[in-house]
């Protein structure tokens, strides 16, 4: 099963698909695909009502929006790949590397991904997104924090490197908030339909491969991040959690840097595949 929400910005219907492929209107359920909806058995239920829904006219001709409606929070961890980390300059990290995008940042997986003015060194990363189901604060094992998650989608954690690492001074936010670096989609598939530490993940840029790996190579674990985090922080139904790249982003040296005019897609199996242009 895979949660949709297509149609303009802003007014985006909620919809469902089932094995048969057939998309299905989610709109007696629920108004959206938001925190609300997640932490009500919206998931649960969406299943349950699937044979019942009206087919979706038009489905195939809609724009896609991200899956899941006004994220509070987009958290991300850096550097949970070996190879990445390596190519980065720097060693495995041994806890957990946290920083914040801002939710404005999300978009659908085919809206446009404007490049900033003065920005020099825009980048593609490819990344699981964990979306949160429930409110996970100070959870005692990692089997809570799997019941915390609600499903996972695809997220391209775009960035601009020189805000990133010349001009924060550590803080990487600064180069990860511009609008529509956090392109998030096209599907919100549930967690029980997924296993998350065996997902071929991978990016092309103008049709020219980049990444290519499996979230089996994560340093740290979907289940041990969430963990983690509810450590430090709150997380709310429908937060996102971009779970790290892997090696072969511009960043490495090995590839140059988004222009306008280029064309990024990204894909993870079973979750679907996104592609997005980056215009001036």
């Amino acid at each position: 099963m895979q949660l949709l929400r297509l149609g303009p910005v802003g007014h985006e219907i909620p919809a469902v698909v089932g094995d048969d492929g057939v998309v299905r209107d989610l709109s007696s359920l629920t108004a959206d695909i938001d925190g609300a909806f997640l932490s009500t058995g919206g998931v649960e239920r969406a299943r349950a009502a699937l044979p019942t829904l009206p087919v979706l006219a038009g489905a195939d001709a809609m724009r896609r929006g991200a899956p899941v409606a006004r994220p509070t929070a987009v958290v991300c961890i850096g550097q949970n790949y070996a190879a990445h980390a390596a190519e980065s300059g720097a060693t495995p990290p041994v806890v957990p590397i946290v920083f914040l995008k801002h939710p404005n940042t999300v978009v659908g997986p085919d809206d446009h991904v404007p490049l900033p003015p003065g920005a020099l060194k825009l980048d593609y990363e490819v990344e699981l997104a964990v979306v949160v189901g429930r409110r996970a604060s100070y959870l005692q094992s990692l089997a809570e924090a799997h019941a915390c998650i609600a499903g996972y989608t695809v997220v391209d954690d775009i960035s601009e490197r020189a805000w990133q690492m010349e001009e924060s001074l550590g803080q990487w936010s600064k180069g990860k908030c511009g609008p529509a670096f956090a392109p998030l989609g096209p599907a919100l598939v549930p967690a029980a339909d997924v296993d998350a530490g065996a997902l071929g993940l991978r990016s092309w840029v103008n049709g020219e491969p980049r990444q290519d790996s499996s979230t089996a190579d994560m340093i740290f674990a979907v289940d041990h991040l969430v963990w983690s985090l509810s450590q430090y922080m709150a997380l709310e139904p429908g937060d996102v959690i971009c779970t790290g790249t892997p090696e072969g982003v511009a960043f490495s040296g090995r590839f140059p840097y988004l222009r306008a005019g280029d064309v990024v897609e990204v894909e993870i199996d079973g979750l679907g595949r996104q592609r997005h242009e980056v215009v001036a």
